[in-house]
């Protein structure tokens, strides 16, 4: 819906597809006059606000929230742009070949490590850009429901129509949903079993930004984890229950604690690296965090669960540490309900 005052301000409100999109990436779908820049501006202003309130380019938006569009000056005229660039087949094939579940609401990937789902700043290839590849034989494109960090793999969750995207996105918000994760950890936590609650919020050092623990200004953040196997004070593999959904909260809660997933140089510095000669570990330098199963409700009725086998370089390194992949190992690990 959109509403235009006489002073020619106008409201937009953000639709169901939208939920969750940076802000700049809504404006390059609905207000495609108004370039990058020119939003960064506007916000910086406070000409562009969210639901009455400053907000940045850069900040994600909700289903329902109203966005303040002020009056725009016509944009000098440029060549007509580009045509996209062609999709790159082979990645496209492992995609399509990564496909766990697949019915005509739901469509669920095993995303591979290092593959973003949305673009940002140097990140020309995503998900997000190869959905079209992803219709298979529908009309609509998937839409993201949820997201994963880049360097994460694991179970990520396509919406196939308009109305499984609303029902799926709220279940993410409202946090209907049961994760999985499994890890390897530079270390062993002890005890072995546990819950961490320690908020998180973001902090900077120096030019980089990071998730941290603080007590003043962190937002609740709670992880539920356990020990599965352990290489004597070495490693551990370790799975995780996220109880909340907070940028990066696995990887510094598992920092927090002092083990950090292995190479996780970001929040474990150089104790999330085993040292090079190891037992002939040479594949510590990826992130070793996998989204193994979710539990969700499907929008057509009934539940549904999916479960990810593990990415190759984090298959090696369990066959490195021997610890054995077993489907089902993983259930039941905690208790759902608490």
């Amino acid at each position: 819906m959109t509403l235009q005052d006489t002073s020619g301000v106008r409201t937009l409100a953000v639709s169901a597809d939208d939920d969750g999109i940076r802000l700049d990436r809504w404006f390059a779908r609905h207000v495609p006059e108004c370039g990058r820049i020119q939003v960064e501006k506007l916000c910086r202003t406070g000409q562009v606000r969210l639901d009455g309130k400053r907000v940045k380019a850069g900040d994600r938006v909700s289903a329902g929230q109203a966005v303040r569009i002020p009056p725009l000056a016509p944009r000098p005229q440029h060549a007509a742009p580009k045509p996209p660039p062609p999709l790159p087949e082979a990645l496209v094939a492992e995609l399509r070949a990564a496909v766990l579940h697949k019915d005509p609401h739901v469509l669920v990937i095993n995303k591979p490590a290092g593959l973003a789902v949305q673009g940002g700043t140097d990140t020309a290839m995503h998900v997000d850009a190869l959905l079209d590849a992803l219709k298979f034989g529908l009309e609509e494109r998937p839409r993201l429901v949820h997201r994963l960090d880049k360097d994460t793999s694991g179970v990520l969750v396509l919406a196939r129509t308009r109305a499984a995207a609303q029902a799926l996105t709220a279940a993410f918000r409202e946090r209907r949903t049961q994760k999985l994760y499994w890890a390897i950890v530079a270390g062993v936590p002890q005890p072995r079993q546990g819950r961490i609650s320690a908020p998180l919020a973001k902090v900077k050092h120096g030019p980089v930004e990071k998730i941290a623990v603080d007590d003043d200004e962190g937002k609740t953040a709670v992880t539920d984890f356990r020990v599965v196997d352990a290489v004597k004070k070495r490693a551990a593999w370790v799975a995780m229950m996220p109880r909340t959904g907070r940028t990066h909260q696995l990887r510094a809660h598992m920092a927090h604690i002092g083990t950090p997933i292995l190479g996780d140089g970001k929040y474990g510095g150089r104790a999330a690296f085993f040292p090079e000669a190891a037992d002939g570990v040479t594949r510590i330098k990826q992130l070793h965090l996998h989204a193994r199963s979710i539990v969700v409700a499907h929008p057509a009725g009934g539940v549904l669960r999916v479960t990810a086998p593990l990415s190759p370089h984090m298959a090696a390194t369990f066959a490195d540490l021997g610890f054995e992949e077993v489907l089902g190992r993983d259930e039941p690990m905690f208790d759902l309900d608490a």
